[in-house]
């Protein structure tokens, strides 16, 4: 399971920040200024990456990357500062990426993972129930039997598993799976759909006019 520093003194941004990635299989970790990071880092915090604000109290966002860095956590500023300065000032510093508020909880997560797995910090197992998805060998297993998968089922698999409980419209689905040109219609998302359910047993609801949400206690 993988650790996220969120590093923000907006307290219902931050406050939703902790329910969605608590909700996707998230740890969190909070610290709400600039000076309580320092004091986590200096207290030997781990954390696999940084969601970091730029306009902190006490101690400002960029003054946070030179320490994070050091301590290899990977930084996203997520910032109201939508100015040319600011994101190159961030980017140049390091940071991994520069997200402007407001902003889609669910691209963030999208760029959570890619950041993840260019640092070698992905979640390599997914645990849901009886099922197991190893994702450095795109394998998938069944209470503990290897369960077949074509390339396309996996990979819807492993987007609903890694927005686990989060509504996913069809068009999304079809976008990240199958690529923006393609043009055989969401029908196909819907087949894929029930072929999932009758392999793995998972719980993986309609919802009406939107899309699909596998649903995962715990």
């Amino acid at each position: 399971m993988s650790t996220i520093l969120i590093i923000e003194d907006e307290v219902a941004i931050h406050r939703m920040l902790c329910m969605n990635l608590s909700v996707t299989g998230y740890e969190t970790i909070s610290a709400y200024d600039g000076e309580k990071a320092l004091d986590l880092l200096q207290n030997g915090v781990h954390a696999d990456l940084a969601l970091v604000d730029v306009m902190l109290p006490k101690v400002d966002g960029f003054a946070l990357l030179a320490p994070l860095r050091e301590r290899n956590i990977p930084v996203i500023f997520l910032t109201a500062r939508g100015d040319l300065e600011a994101k190159l000032t961030g980017l140049q510093g390091g940071a991994e990426d520069y997200i402007v508020k407001p902003f889609e909880m669910l691209e963030l997560l999208v760029r959570m993972e890619k950041v993840l797995e260019r640092n070698g910090r992905s979640r390599e197992q997914i645990v849901m129930g009886a099922v197991t998805i190893d994702v450095k060998e795109r394998a998938v297993r069944l209470s503990g039997q290897p369960l077949a998968m074509t390339p396309m089922e996996f990979d819807l698999l492993l987007l609903l598993a890694r927005n686990k409980n989060m509504a996913l419209t069809r068009e999304r689905l079809l976008s990240e799976v199958w690529g923006a040109l393609y043009d055989g219609g969401t029908r196909t998302v819907d087949v894929h759909i029930a072929k999932l359910r009758k392999k793995t047993g998972l719980n993986i609801v309609s919802v009406p006019k939107i899309g699909y949400r596998l649903e995962v206690e715990g």
